[in-house]
């Protein structure tokens, strides 16, 4: 009878025991998937925060393979990043574009009585990064009595190769047009075009000193060329006997504006009021002027008085 009994006990704990081992079975298989899940959202998380995860797992995908696409994608998206979080150079973000921005130089012979005027004789136009997009020999309009080669480098040679001054001023400001233009005194370039550009696209180097704080340049009223090139740019220019280069100059202008080109355009981006040079003549004002007596001839002007009786718009 015992012997019966605790077979029957024995029967019945079987049964018990193996529910509570499959029990036990399937809450470990629960948990270490758990785990597994825990490693995939944390590492999920990880992918997310870096942005290299940017499309959601497809249905029936293992955390290996995610990490394994991910890890693919990783050099597209880090270079999608980079071109939207991309800071601007302080150039971009304050100057123009390179293709906005020239340079210039003219080269003057002495016409007129003694040779004491200044006619254009060469110009040359370099781009941003000092390549040559103009550089033509010129025919004043009145015939040359100095050649002044000595400082214009100008010949009578090169005079047979030269363009009438009027072909070439065309030429000229159609390549200024809408640019940022960079030069040395260009009031005197100007002058010799017979030209004035916009105040607000004109780049004079003669302000380089100003915008470094350079005393000891910048205690001289206006400094030369060639003492910023040497001082500055640690280069020299205008050596020998043959005179000034243009296309030199021009570059070296430029080499100077790209020098101070973060400050300079920072200071024309912070002066927003437009300049009066800039603004549209006013012509009523100079037809008013033009009606007045003073500007008549005086034949005129009495004639009208004396079939009027007074002078129109003067008071006696």
């Amino acid at each position: 009878m015992v012997v019966r009994e605790a077979s029957e006990s024995a029967q019945c704990l079987c049964p018990s025991l193996a529910s509570l081992n499959a029990k036990d079975v399937l809450r470990r298989k629960h948990k270490r998937k758990s785990r597994q899940h825990q490693r995939f959202m944390a590492r999920k998380t990880l992918l997310q925060e870096y942005g290299l995860r940017n499309t959601p797992p497809e249905p029936g995908s293992s955390p290996g393979t995610e990490a394994a696409s991910s890890v693919r994608q990783r050099p597209r998206a880090e270079s999608g990043g980079a071109q939207g979080s991309r800071k601007p150079t302080p150039r971009e973000s304050a100057g123009p574009l390179p293709s906005k921005c020239v340079a210039i130089d003219c080269e003057m012979v002495g016409t007129g009585p003694r040779g004491r005027v200044s006619e254009l004789a060469r110009c040359s136009v370099v781009s941003y990064h000092g390549e040559v997009l103009y550089d033509k020999y010129i025919q004043p309009e009145m015939p040359i009595v100095d050649y002044r080669t000595r400082w214009s480098g100008i010949t009578r040679q090169h005079m047979r190769k030269a363009i009438p001054f009027q072909v070439a001023q065309k030429e000229i400001l159609k390549l200024l047009k809408g640019k940022v233009l960079v030069g040395h005194a260009l009031h005197n370039d100007f002058q010799a075009l017979k030209y004035i550009h916009p105040r607000g696209q004109t780049r004079d180097t003669t302000y380089v000193p100003s915008l470094l704080s350079q005393p000891s340049l910048h205690a001289r009223t206006r400094v030369s060329l060639k003492d910023l090139a040497l001082q500055l740019l640690h280069k020299k220019i205008q050596v020998g006997q043959h005179g000034h280069s243009s296309v030199e100059d021009a570059v070296t202008a430029m080499e100077l504006y790209r020098l101070v080109e973060v400050q300079w355009e920072q200071q024309e981006a912070s002066s927003l009021q437009p300049h009066p040079e800039d603004r549209e003549p006013d012509s009523s004002t100079d037809m008013e002027q033009y009606m007045e007596d003073q500007y008549w001839p005086e034949d005129l002007a009495q004639g009208t008085s004396r079939g009027t009786g007074e002078a129109p718009g003067r008071t006696e």
